[in-house]
Order: C-alpha cells, then sequence, then structure tokens
C-alpha cells in the first residue's frame, strides 16, 4: 500500500443534496443560480437519479442532486426523515483503497467492505456519519 499524506484528500468533489424531483431540482438550480448540467444518470446499485451540476470552472466542486429510483432507497428515507437538503459531503481521492484502509486504521467505520461503482464509473465508499460528527462523508476516485 502506498504512503499517504496526512491529508488524505485532493478536493471537496462534491456536495450531495436529496431533491424529491430530480427534473424540477435541475431546472431550479440552473434558472435560479446558473449552473451547467454535466452529468445525468440512474445508479441501480445505489437506488438513485442523480445528476452533476457546476458552477465556474470545469474542474471546481459540483452539486449532486439526488432522487430516489424507489421508495425503499437510502434517499428516500433520508427525504422521509429529514426532507430535502444537504445529504453529503464528498471528498474526491488518489487511491480509495488505501484512503479506507487508513481511515479503519484511525477507527473510522466505513459502510462498504469494497468501493462500489458511484456516479460516471468513478468509485466510492463512505464513512458512518456517527464517526464523521453526524455528516455522511462520501470518499471520490474518479473513474480513470
Amino acid at each position: 500500500m502506498p504512503s499517504l499524506p496526512t491529508h488524505l484528500f485532493t478536493a471537496v468533489d462534491h456536495v450531495g443534496v436529496a431533491v424529491p424531483d430530480l427534473d424540477a431540482a435541475i431546472d431550479f438550480y440552473q434558472a435560479t443560480f446558473g449552473m451547467r448540467l454535466t452529468h445525468r444518470e440512474t445508479n441501480d446499485e445505489q437506488g438513485v437519479h442523480e445528476a452533476m451540476l457546476r458552477a465556474g470552472s470545469e474542474d471546481g466542486t459540483q452539486i449532486q442532486l439526488l432522487a430516489p429510483a424507489s421508495p425503499e432507497s437510502a434517499i428516500a428515507r433520508f427525504l422521509d426523515r429529514s426532507g430535502p437538503g444537504v445529504q453529503q459531503v464528498a471528498y474526491r481521492v488518489v487511491d480509495i483503497e488505501a484512503v479506507s484502509a487508513t481511515l479503519r486504521d484511525r477507527g473510522m467505520r466505513l459502510l462498504y467492505d469494497e468501493p462500489r461503482r458511484g456516479t460516471a464509473g468513478s468509485s466510492v465508499n463512505f464513512v458512518h456519519p456517527k464517526d464523521a460528527g453526524g455528516v455522511l462523508v462520501e470518499l471520490v476516485q474518479p473513474a480513470g
């Protein structure tokens, strides 16, 4: 395993926002904030319809809008419990396996034993919110 610096993240990748209606949320973010839709997909494994929107430069932080693909999905449960709003903060990493191992060594619980497929073919895992001050922290290793 490569040695990692004390700072494990290279950037804030995106902020995930739970929404009940993806199309309405996309329209709102574009019309109100002038954000640009950069990617849209359904992730059946995660049970979400999602869209990535960007403001400003091509390498800047994005907003990820997440709508439930089924009433049983984690996003549907989040919306039932908390209503629409910020659901997670995602940090970009270079080596998700190494970062996951380091975080486990530091006492963090991760939701998955192995990374899963995320947006646009990325690899993702999540730090349990109870171990991260109440924040669901997503680790994202972009595809390629």
